[in-house]
């Protein structure tokens, strides 16, 4: 006779929060906070770059989400009088006064084209994290543009991870003569997004991680438990549009490589350097099934947009 086993505790899990700093059309705001409170955020905080911003109304009586209209009456009281000219300054003052003022353990800071995919209760994975840890990093992969996909608000369904360390060898193999330009196998940023603990002495987050004492952290490895979705430039359209800010002043302009393959070139030149590094034929999306850095999923983002407006 097999005796009986003791049930199991069930996992600790706990609450979290998200901020994100907003200026975007009010499908993908709405569709930003679907998933995410799908997902079981206990509190969005949505900071208007725009105080106002249309996409406001529509949002301001979810359950769960705050409203904050960055306004000139606002940077007086957080930006010493002054709004900070690049919008990455003003993503970073913003989450910080999120974080200091976060009720709950945890909060992250992702902007509103990125989603989480984690494979459990994110209050799981945040409630496993070791004590001594204040941020939990998620490695970032790129939604790959798929013409023939209907349209989802954010349409993908294949994402790719990055190409260094150990599979930088990749990059000649899926890019071609646009390796050089695509250092770390993505066109926006490796380091991917981070979730932070609250109440940690001496800690300050940053967009990509935080620091400790002024002095800038490595952090702990990334928690391959949860994916960073990043829908970069799987819009070809979006993406051609964006492109002379972004070289110029936004995610390009460190890359030299970048900047010596698309500054002045034709559109032509501009179409053929998106269909080889943001499309993927079925042969390089098995070499990179292989080596774990392809990711396939369908977020069903307008199913959870008429979810969400239908229960608020």
């Amino acid at each position: 006779m097999t005796e009986d086993l003791p049930p199991e505790d069930p996992p600790a899990c706990i609450d979290w929060a998200l901020v994100a700093t907003i200026k975007a059309p009010q499908d993908q705001v709405l569709a930003f906070l679907a998933h995410h409170l799908d997902l079981g955020a206990a509190a969005i905080t949505l900071c208007f770059d725009d105080p106002d911003d249309p996409a406001i109304a529509a949002v301001q009586d979810i359950p769960r989400v705050s409203v904050l209209r960055c306004t000139p009456e606002y940077w007086a009281r957080v930006g010493n009088g002054i709004r900070p000219d690049r919008h990455q300054n003003r993503q970073a003052r913003n989450a910080l006064r999120a974080w200091r003022l976060c009720p709950l353990p945890w909060i992250g800071h992702i902007d509103v084209d990125e989603f989480l995919l984690p494979d459990r209760p994110m209050g799981e994975i945040l409630a496993s994290a070791p004590a001594h840890h204040p941020m939990v990093r998620l490695e970032p992969f790129e939604a790959m543009h798929d013409p023939s996909l209907p349209d989802d608000i954010f349409t993908a369904r294949l994402f790719r991870g990055p190409l260094k360390g150990p599979r930088a060898f990749l990059r000649d193999i899926i890019f071609g003569r646009y390796a050089p330009a695509m250092p770390n196998g993505m066109l926006s940023h490796s380091v991917g997004k981070a979730f932070f603990r609250t109440g940690v002495p001496g800690f300050t987050p940053r967009l990509h991680g935080g620091s400790m004492n002024g002095v800038r952290m490595d952090g702990p490895p990334m928690d391959r438990r949860v994916k960073l979705l990043h829908f970069h430039a799987q819009d070809r359209a979006k993406w051609t549009a964006a492109l002379p800010f972004r070289l110029a002043r936004g995610a390009y302009q460190k890359n030299e490589a970048l900047l010596q393959a698309l500054s002045g070139a034709t559109p032509d030149q501009i179409d053929a350097f998106y269909t080889a590094t943001q499309m993927l034929t079925p042969e390089m999306a098995e070499i990179l099934w292989q080596e774990g850095r392809l990711v396939e999923v369908n977020l069903d983002l307008r199913r959870k947009v008429a979810d969400l407006l239908a229960q608020s």
